[in-house]
């Protein structure tokens, strides 16, 4: 196992064993080879292809918000490969769970279904818009993650504390007078990487108008802690102080992309938010510089949905050194450091759910997937489907690609591409802190 404790030493060894596989760090192929091996036990997971059952769901314990998560990765996978081979699965699960409205609104989720959850799934059309991941003839997928801006603006909530989305859609459903973080912090990356991909100003407003509200409430305070939410029925009087690292994660993704749409005044303001944001939660949630899920791992309480939560956390760091590159050398450290104590943890044919040494949680499951991640594409850099995206009806802005102030051209920092060297540029610079990225990503769903 490797123990260096910097990425410069750990730079100076080839080879790794992690799961089981020797993994050359410095080889495409033998990147190439463990994903793919690592993306076959996930998938094995997955029926929803096989007759009689319904495409884009997991089985039990994993719920519908936990499928979707998982395509968004298996789209990253894709990206970083090349193999094409689940595609059609991906496809056809996002297609599938759209609903009949095109908005990530399947009637037979109705019981269960939390703006967050809805999110979730557009996160994932999102994620495949950026990555040109190939669309249905005639539709595109970013007009699903705009559907779902569009419902989430119309359900943003004034009549009780001063603003912010609740967690559940439906009255019935029990949190529906929980305002969370998760739920607006994911309405905040949604609507920051719509602005960024399209260059609608509507959408960057709103997420500005997002962050502003969940910080003047207190989900977010002045050290850049994010907590978990307040009761709406006592007007987010009383915070729950619980801390989750991956509602951190999609805030800290949201101000990154807002960062990287951004210039002069406003972009310092966002760079100010997201160094907050990373100098807290990165000192929280590494303690001696692994990943943990502080409310949870070391008391062995985590439940099915805590165990994904520091994988997208990784998934959101990765996506924030793409738009942010100047963030790389403290995310990679954390990640470094991350993937040294997981590679010792992992046996070759399970991981436990934690990688310090004092693993209270003795569930275990598979899964390192090694990540060299490209940049997101927008409409104007070869992105598809503008047709029919970016409507941004939630209120009014202008959607001049080349001109507004949501030009993915705009900011101080120039907008990543996807050209080949730039892509193995960014590769080559995340090295083996982009293991880490997909370590709990594909691992969660397997313990």
């Amino acid at each position: 196992m490797v123990r260096a404790n910097t990425l410069a030493a750990l730079a100076a060894f080839s080879l790794v064993s992690v799961h089981g596989l020797e993994l050359n760090v410095k080889s495409d192929d033998s990147i190439k080879s463990t994903a793919s091996s690592i993306a076959s036990v996930m998938v094995g997971h997955y029926n929803g292809k096989e007759p009689g059952e319904v495409p884009g769901l997991l089985p039990s314990p994993y719920y519908w918000w936990n499928a979707g998560a998982m395509w968004d990765t298996l789209i990253q996978y894709w990206q970083l490969t090349g193999d094409s081979q689940y595609n059609g699965i991906v496809s056809q699960a996002l297609q599938f769970q759209q609903g009949d409205d095109g908005d990530f609104m399947p009637l037979n989720q109705t019981r269960t279904l939390g703006n967050d959850d809805q999110a979730t799934w557009a996160l994932a059309a999102m994620s495949a818009a950026e990555q040109n991941f190939p669309a249905p003839e005639g539709k595109s997928w970013v007009s699903l993650a705009d559907a779902v801006f569009n419902e989430q603006a119309v359900r943003w909530d004034t009549e009780t504390c001063g603003g912010g989305l609740r967690w559940q859609i439906f009255s019935f459903n029990n949190g529906f007078n929980h305002k969370n973080s998760i739920s607006n912090g994911d309405f905040f990356q949604l609507a920051s990487r719509l602005a960024r991909y399209t260059g609608n100003t509507t959408y960057s407003d709103w997420a500005s108008k997002i962050y502003t509200w969940t910080t003047s409430i207190g989900f977010i305070d002045d050290e850049y802690n994010v907590f978990d939410g307040a009761d709406a029925l006592q007007n987010c009087s009383s915070i729950s102080k619980i801390q989750f690292s991956y509602v951190a994660g999609t805030y800290i993704s949201g101000a990154a992309h807002m960062y990287n749409i951004s210039s002069g005044d406003k972009q310092k303001t966002w760079k100010a938010a997201l160094d907050g944001l990373l100098k807290t939660n990165l000192a929280l949630f590494f303690p001696d510089g692994i990943a943990t899920e502080v409310s949870c791992e070391r008391r062995g309480s985590c439940n099915v949905d805590m165990h994904s939560m520091k994988g997208i956390f990784g998934q959101n760091l990765v996506d924030t050194i793409k738009v942010a590159p100047y963030t790389s050398s403290n995310i990679l450290k954390v990640l470094t450091s991350t993937a040294e104590a997981a590679a010792d943890a992992c046996s070759s044919t399970a991981c436990p759910l934690a990688w310090n040494g004092t693993d209270t949680d003795t569930k275990t499951g598979g899964g390192l997937l090694v990540g060299k991640a490209a940049a997101p594409v927008t409409e104007a850099t070869g992105g598809s489907g503008s047709n029919s995206s970016g409507t941004a009806t939630g209120v009014s802005g202008t959607s001049n690609n080349s001109s507004t102030s949501g030009s993915p051209t705009s900011s101080g920092t120039p907008a990543p591409t996807t050209t080949g060297n730039a892509a193995v540029a960014l590769g080559s610079q995340m090295g083996m802190g982009g293991v880490v990225a997909f370590v709990g990503s594909m691992a969660w769903l397997m313990l």
